[in-house]
């Protein structure tokens, strides 16, 4: 039987022990928390494909510029004297290219609405979690904003997705209960959503009823020789397998260092509020499109709000400013809402592994061939977390990927000198 160590216990480390363990494989997942806290878990919990423009693009771009010194922005950079930061800064501004986000849009869309079909066999074979096909309204407050949003209209019809631009009072009709500020928003019918809680607990429960091994530790470095990675060392022992799969998520890059394979990478921390649900009593999921904040009802009596990121040392505290911030757009957005002020320990946050160009890393090394790379999915971790198990699975055992996994190549930047 084959065997198959995978680093990362988070919904994409998972996602692949269970497509591999499908196929036959002996699985060992490694991680801190067993596979019980991370990104995973406080997210806005978006299934989908409508987030399909790269992180790395001409808007993010120019907002980075304009928003990285302000404590409250969607957007800060830590300034800090790393040579491996600005080498991922200076790829991310060569990225951030019109020509760069027009081909990278139809692959993040494919590999969005293939995750959102296998969530769909997830909740057939295992239906502990909710799944809610309600749609994600992406709301503006700005009409250039708006047009530019209702613009994409068009351009997401081709890759399978169902949008409409639709105007305030369409808005209200959809949000009875919530009056908004805004100009238009866009009405996305496809995506759907859920709570990431559930989801994570009953994939967890899944994998171990198929045999597949979670264990509590910490993996510090890969043993390379030649062309192959002879063992991973861990706080505990040394593993050996046939393949090793790196879903570490934002300490990938380091780990990725001791193999010898550059990942471009960079910790962008998230933060999110989970509340009860009257104090924003939401009948679908919504985007604060220039707020850049995420407020999903979930789980029947909860309302999660989130967003910002935040480039910062992973041993940097919680910056409480961001979470003021959040909650400040929400309230703009909202006027009618009163969103309360959280303590520290009321707040989640966590660190999402962003790529250089926004694209995930999905696929074998360039330079050790029993090496496979699932990371990079900044903030679409959870809602890319089946498909990229299943592409990762299909890549190990030599079957057809279910799409074309060469955008997503780890080799892609693999001139990095830093």
């Amino acid at each position: 039987m084959s065997t198959a160590v995978i680093i990362g216990g988070g919904i994409i480390g998972l996602s692949t022990a269970y497509y591999l363990r499908k196929e036959g494989w002996e699985v060992t997942v490694l991680d801190r928390h067993e596979g019980r806290e991370g990104a995973s878990y406080g997210n806005a919990g978006f299934i989908g494909s409508s987030h399909y423009v790269p992180l790395a693009n001409p808007k993010a771009f120019n907002n980075a510029l304009k928003w990285m010194l302000s404590p409250t922005s969607p957007f800060y950079v830590h300034p800090i004297p790393s040579l491996s930061l600005i080498d991922w800064g200076l790829k991310f501004m060569a990225a951030a290219s019109p020509q760069q986000v027009r081909s990278s849009m139809r692959p993040l869309a494919e590999i969005g609405l293939l995750s959102q079909r296998l969530y769909e066999e997830w909740h057939a074979e295992f239906p502990t979690f909710d799944y809610e096909k309600k749609g994600l309204i992406n709301i503006f407050q700005t009409r250039a904003a708006y047009e530019a949003a209702a613009a994409h209209t068009k351009i997401a019809a081709g890759f399978g997705m169902e949008m409409h631009a639709i105007s305030p009072a369409e808005l209200a009709a959809l949000e009875p209960d919530v009056p908004f500020e805004a100009v238009g928003a866009v009405n996305v019918i496809t995506d759907a959503h859920s709570y990431p809680p559930k989801v994570m607990h009953a994939l967890i429960n899944r994998v171990r009823e198929m045999g597949v091994k979670i264990i509590k530790t910490e993996a510090t470095s890969f043993t390379p020789s030649g062309n192959r990675i002879v063992d991973l060392q861990t706080k505990d022992e040394p593993l050996e397998a046939d393949i090793y799969v790196l879903a570490a998520g934002a300490w990938s890059r380091e780990l990725g260092d001791s193999a010898g394979i550059k990942i471009p990478m960079a910790a962008g921390r998230g933060y999110s509020m989970t509340l009860p649900h009257g104090v924003c009593p939401l009948r679908h999921p919504i985007y604060l499109g220039e707020g850049a904040v995420a407020v999903t009802p979930m789980d029947g009596d909860k309302v999660r709000v989130g967003g910002t990121m935040e480039i910062t040392p992973m041993s940097t505290p919680p910056r409480m400013a961001r979470v003021h911030g959040i909650l400040n757009t929400a309230r703009r957005y909202m006027p009618g809402r009163e969103f309360p002020e959280p303590t520290e320990e009321n707040v989640w946050y966590g660190y999402r592994p962003c790529s250089a160009d926004g694209v995930p890393y999905i696929g074998r090394s360039g330079r050790m061939e029993n090496l496979l790379v699932a990371t990079g999915h900044a903030m679409l971790g959870f809602g890319l977390g089946p498909a990229t198990g299943k592409l990762i699975a299909e890549l190990a055992t030599g079957a057809k990927p279910s799409m074309d996994v060469a955008p997503f190549s780890p080799s892609r930047f693999e001139s990095s000198v830093f």
